[in-house]
């Protein structure tokens, strides 16, 4: 079912404002040094093309990307852009790719092809495959040896350290995530996960994961308050070897670096936080302003580390552009950070204070404070 047309601007909201507004997003992204990018999911019958789509990044000086797929369009719109990519390999493809033949056609058609025009940081060779979730676990096999595959394609061009293979997990793969310190993988996991980490801390790549505190949050509210999933928290909420954590995003980043640490990645192996974000309408805790507040939030904390990793920026990718229509269920249609008409959703702000009011679009005062 595709979700209703987004509200017409009124008459109120001038180019000025509009102006404004863009101006404040611009700089609230700038502010981490390009530590965030965002996620460009095409999964709508209403967005603009990719040429208009790029131009909307540059405007907004978002300077990296993720990219779920080859789309032409898009890498074809990319060029000369100055935009790093991480360039998904979709999950369809990764059995074929186990011929290493066909990765090195495939890194040649879709990477080569395009490069140095286009600035590739990233191949994620597949998103979110389990080899115990009843719908990707079949696929498990072929991730490793995909994934080596697609690496020595792009050892073999020589631009190895200028593009990093690697693959995106989510957090369902964790078994103990609490205190972050005993962080671990399910057991039935980690015969899949302890050869590619190997293969990851090899090739000095960081592991890709999509970390969403929305879902925690949502699955278990008695346990895991609204303040501590949203960076709200005025206090720290849980204490671990003298560690502390004031919110559920660091917490879960920490636990997996723990995961890692245990399956033999050592403490070098870095996480790119390849997905993060949430909704804002069509489920349990989706408002607009919790999505607002998370998301300024996340980017403004993203500059300084987690309690197990101080000072070290994440890089972050923010899940999604726009809000995508034709997602199913219907809180997966309401993660965009703009609207398909172009406009922010958001007043992203780094200062904790309000600096823009878009009611008029909203019929509602945005607000940056959680509901306790």
């Amino acid at each position: 079912m595709a979700c209703s047309s987004p509200r017409r601007r009124t008459s109120s909201f001038t180019a000025a404002t509009l102006l404004l507004l863009g101006a404040l997003f611009m700089a609230n992204l700038d502010m981490t040094g390009a530590q965030v990018g965002i996620c460009y999911g095409m999964m709508g019958n209403n967005l603009p093309p990719a040429t208009e789509v790029i131009a909307l990044y540059r405007q907004y000086n978002i300077k990296r990307m993720r990219l779920y797929d080859p789309n032409e369009g898009a890498l074809n719109a990319l060029r000369g852009s100055g935009i790093e990519v991480m360039l998904g390999i979709p999950n369809s493809d990764l059995q074929r790719l186990t011929n290493p033949s066909e990765a090195n056609s495939w890194v040649q058609k879709n990477v080569l092809n395009f490069w140095p025009n286009v600035r590739f940081r990233y191949i994620a060779v597949g998103n979110e495959i389990s080899p115990v979730n009843g719908g990707t676990s079949w696929m498990a096999p072929f991730v490793l040896p995909a994934l080596v595959n697609v690496f020595n394609a792009v050892r073999a061009a020589g631009l190895q350290d200028q593009i990093k293979v690697s693959i995106a997990i989510d957090m369902t793969l964790i078994g103990t995530s609490y205190p972050p310190s005993a962080g671990a993988f399910r057991g039935d996991v980690t015969s899949y996960l302890a050869p590619i980490v190997g293969h990851l801390a090899y090739a000095k790549t960081p592991l890709f994961a999509n970390i969403y505190t929305y879902f925690s949050y949502s699955g278990n509210p008695k346990d895991i308050s609204l303040p501590y999933a949203l960076f709200t928290s005025p206090s720290v909420l849980v204490w671990d070897n003298g560690r502390g954590y004031q919110n559920l995003f660091d917490a879960m980043l920490d636990s997996l670096y723990s995961a890692l640490e245990r399956l033999g990645g050592g403490n070098t192996l870095d996480v790119v936080v390849s997905e993060s974000g949430w909704p804002s309408a069509g489920g349990f805790g989706t408002t607009f302003d919790n999505a607002g507040t998370y998301l300024s939030n996340l980017i403004r904390h993203v500059k300084g580390g987690t309690p197990k990793r101080p000072g070290k920026a994440i890089e972050t990718y923010i899940f999604a552009m726009f809000d995508e229509n034709q997602k199913q269920p219907e809180l997966e249609k309401h993660f965009g950070a703009f609207y398909p008409y172009k406009q922010p959703k958001y007043n992203l702000n780094f200062g904790g204070q309000r600096n823009w009011d878009i009611s008029a679009e909203h019929n509602a005062t945005v607000s940056l404070k959680s509901d306790m």
